[in-house]
């Protein structure tokens, strides 16, 4: 038996935040990010629609990009004192990600971070509050979607939370708070987007349901995600209605090793970390060739390039290898770098003499049977088309960090 669950409502368009005011009840507490949502008006919309609609509004912001567990908790903390009957989560992944596992040790003072990592082992929710989403970035979809990343960094692992009860209640997709998104960030999350349809579409839990978002999503964001790169505002809605069609699907179809591997290498090494749009690119050509061994994945890899990009190739090999090097093109023309060596940062961090600073080799080999084990383990790995065991881990890893093919 399947199962496909979304929304219960999603609103969409320009101006579609405003759908806030529609909500009931007595308290709100909106959550968010940086300072964006603030500079564009965007939060004090949300708040100014809620309290015309009769709610007592607070707000608790700052959330960090990678959220944290300490800010779960300390958000979780600051709803015990307010008392909400919503949540309203406003940001890119970050801050709504942050608010949804928030909102479970809102309900369930006694869970612990451990008891919210048991996949598909949540609790009932909707006892206390119900969730709205409002998404500012387009790529992870969480307001559609039943997962959320948590960053333990002591132990320097992004831990993916996996419940159909944080669906949200509703979603907002209003492209208006993606127009100042920098081009860097469109880059990634749209790499993210597409990593997301090409995983749901190989699942082995995908179905006729999901597949249709994420073809669909697949075309969507090909073609305009270079576009979007620019800043162009027809795009950008075109793309942050694509990445919703991308949630939708991988909701419920499910992710595989690209995000195993973005997971347990976004906060391992020493100098940064990788961010996680970025490392699917980076390791999305090479999942794609290790999958391809299994038949099934390898036939629908050859469809999304014959039929949906219309990419060169009379086999199935041949199409297999069109679409691995156009998703090569694509992180060229988005300056993103082809392989872990390459990285440096995301240009995030410099070292004295104002260089960008790589992912040793040292230190790279020195992880990487953790980070393999790790992956194995993670969340996403079980409905991967091919069977990946810790190995095998450490085989596609070096592949993605030295960018050589994986023919094994």
């Amino acid at each position: 038996m399947g199962r496909f669950t979304n929304p219960r409502d999603l609103y969409f368009g320009e101006g579609s935040r405003h759908e806030v005011k529609n909500l009931k009840g007595k308290k709100a507490v909106i959550v968010s990010g940086g300072h964006s949502m603030r500079r564009g008006g965007f939060l004090q919309d949300i708040q100014k629609d809620l309290e015309d609609a009769g709610f007592e509004v607070k707000l608790f912001e700052g959330v960090e990009s990678d959220p944290s567990v300490e800010t779960v908790m300390k958000g979780a903390a600051f709803m015990q004192e307010f008392g909400p009957d919503w949540i309203i989560a406003i940001g890119g992944g970050s801050p709504i990600d942050a608010a949804k596992a928030m909102w479970i040790k809102y309900e369930y003072p006694e869970c612990t971070f451990e008891d919210m990592c048991k996949v598909f082992g949540i609790p009932e929710l909707r006892h206390k509050a119900h969730f709205c989403a409002i998404s500012s970035t387009s790529g992870t979809a969480t307001e559609v979607t039943a997962f959320s990343i948590i960053t333990d960094y002591h132990k320097g692992i992004k831990y993916p939370i996996a419940d159909f009860e944080i669906t949200p209640d509703v979603a907002i997709v209003d492209p208006e708070l993606t127009y100042s998104m920098p081009a860097k960030l469109c880059a990634h999350t749209g790499m993210d987007a597409l990593t997301h349809c090409l995983e749901a579409y190989v699942s082995t839990a995908a179905s006729m349901f999901t597949d249709a978002d994420a073809l669909h999503g697949i075309r969507e964001i090909h073609h305009w995600l270079p576009i979007s790169y620019t800043g162009d505002k027809e795009a950008r809605q075109h793309m942050h209605e694509a990445q919703c069609l991308a949630g939708i699907a991988f909701s419920s179809g499910l992710l595989g090793i690209v995000h195993s591997m973005a997971h347990k290498t976004g906060a391992a090494f020493e100098n940064g970390h990788i961010i996680h749009g970025c490392a699917n690119a980076m390791y999305l050509g090479k999942a794609i060739q290790w999958n391809s061994k299994d038949s099934r994945a390898k036939e629908r890899y050859a469809y999304v390039a014959k039929e949906i990009l219309h990419l060169p190739g009379e086999t199935d090999d041949q199409l297999v290898d069109s679409l691995v090097q156009e998703i090569r093109n694509m992180n060229d023309k988005l300056n993103i770098p082809q392989g872990i060596k390459n990285y440096a940062n995301g240009g995030v961090k410099a070292d004295a003499t104002g260089e960008p600073v790589m992912v040793s080799e040292a230190e790279f080999k020195e992880k990487l049977p953790t980070i393999a084990a790790n992956a194995a383990l993670d969340a996403c790995t079980p409905e991967n088309p091919r069977e990946t065991k810790p190995e095998d881990f450490e085989k596609i890893l070096t592949c993605c960090y030295y960018d050589e093919p994986v023919n094994f």
